[in-house]
């Protein structure tokens, strides 16, 4: 495996994207040999990838990073400059339609976060978490 690697999906405003970055992330993990992060990874990107197109009108991005270290860097990119919602944790959410995204990835890993970022010549912000390879 190369000592590092980077990804980028640049996707439209549309929910029919999230399945695509979904799948693409799946892709990129087998063929790095990185199976056994799919499911957690496709759950992360799911749910930060969801808000970006769900609670913003424009592009967004998937980013999917290798470190050296061992770790899988995901990142949502938005064109909303605003930070997230702190998360709620899962107790507090109960079986309500929305509100877990965050609280998901929190309860992931503890390696996350956000941080504003311009693409595509405008403002945005990264939402971002850290998978350790076993």
């Amino acid at each position: 495996m190369p000592e590092t690697w980077d990804y980028s999906l640049h996707i439209p405003n549309d929910p029919r994207a999230v399945t695509i970055c979904r799948r693409t992330l799946r892709l990129i993990l087998t063929m790095h040999g990185l199976v056994g992060l799919v499911d957690t990874a496709e759950l992360l990107a799911t749910e930060l990838i969801s808000n970006a197109v769900l609670h913003t009108k424009g592009p967004a991005a998937l980013r999917v990073r290798w470190s050296p270290e061992g770790m899988v860097w995901i990142g949502a990119w938005d064109a909303d400059p605003e930070p997230p919602e702190p998360p709620k944790r899962l107790e507090q959410v109960g079986e309500q339609e929305g509100g877990r995204g965050l609280g998901l990835v929190a309860a992931c890993t503890p390696y996350w976060g956000w941080a504003p970022s311009a693409r595509f010549g405008s403002p945005g912000k990264y939402v971002w978490c850290e998978l350790v390879a076993a």
